[in-house]
């Protein structure tokens, strides 16, 4: 298992491995949208996307963005969003791996705390982030999204 920032030859990839987070999703926008996202995210200090490699196959990602805050003496914190890996490789190590990287990320930024959110309810899934240092009783999340038309 290899562990490395992802860079802008690997969005063909990791819009792969993106087949394997969700059962459905939006269509994506065309390719030029899609590079200028990822463009913009790369060019961010302060956003990273993680990839697990098995064999030079992306196998595993997740991304953190570090947030800039005036309480908690000044400290920014991070959010970690789309981790994912893919369904041949669960259960052996990419996803923790990915997050003890990201968490490496937020405290070498001097982070106060780390969040994510996970819209799945499965005992499995609060079990592997509990196991990876995430407390899921410490917080409530609450989620709103625009109107649909």
């Amino acid at each position: 298992m290899q562990i490395r920032t992802l860079h802008r030859h690997d969005l063909a990839s990791l819009l792969g491995l993106y087949g394997h987070l969700h059962d459905s999703d939006d269509p994506p926008p065309g390719r030029p949208e899609l590079e200028a996202v990822w463009a913009e995210a790369l060019a961010n200090p302060k956003c990273a996307y993680f990839g697990g490699f098995e064999d030079g196959e992306l196998v595993s990602s997740c991304t953190i963005l570090v947030v800039p805050n005036l309480t908690r003496g000044g400290r920014p914190y991070g959010l970690i969003e789309n981790v994912v890996t893919h369904q041949e490789y669960r259960s052996r190590g990419f996803g923790k791996a990915l997050l003890a990287r990201a968490l490496e990320f937020a405290w070498s930024l001097h982070c106060y705390k780390v969040m994510l959110m996970t819209g799945r309810k499965d005992e499995a899934t609060r079990h592997f982030y509990q196991s990876a240092g995430f407390d899921g009783d410490a917080k409530r999340a609450f989620v709103v999204k625009p109107a649909t038309d």
